[in-house]
């Protein structure tokens, strides 16, 4: 089994949803989590597909400083891109085809298209029914 930790677009969530769905994986997580690449949260329109390109999201998005910024009064306030995280379990043999499928579906080609990540998991128990492995995740 692996676990699959894909951050994406807000709203690439509809569209993931339903690729995982038509694959046969419908169970997952969906959190709201904010944070930043490479840009440091220097943000322009192309990294955030909702907003109209004319707009810089840094002047739609107000800036969410971080605890180091506050405590060492840093010059520059470090900004955060609102993003969702999903995460899936799923069996070995279906690793692939899940990660090209989320990869498909959430590539704009634009900075802040996101990450994904896959790590092994040693169990799983379905807390209801004392199901393990396998048939825990199905």
């Amino acid at each position: 089994m692996k676990e699959i930790i894909a951050i994406i677009r807000r709203d690439k969530v509809p569209e993931t949803k339903q690729v995982l769905e038509d694959l046969g994986y419908p169970s997952l997580t969906i959190q709201s989590v904010d944070g930043r690449g490479k840009q440091k949260g220097a943000m322009c329109a192309e990294m955030d597909s909702e907003m109209p390109e004319s707009f810089c999201t840094a002047a739609k998005l107000k800036p969410t400083p971080s605890a180091y910024a506050i405590e060492h009064t840093l010059p520059k306030v470090a900004l955060y891109v609102p993003k969702r995280m999903l995460t899936i379990v799923v069996p070995d043999d279906v690793v692939t085809k899940v990660v090209k499928s989320i990869m498909k579906v959430s590539r704009t080609g634009k900075h802040g298209d996101g990450k994904i990540f896959v790590a092994p998991i040693d169990g799983a128990l379905r807390i209801r029914t004392g199901e393990t492995d396998g048939e825990a995740i199905a």
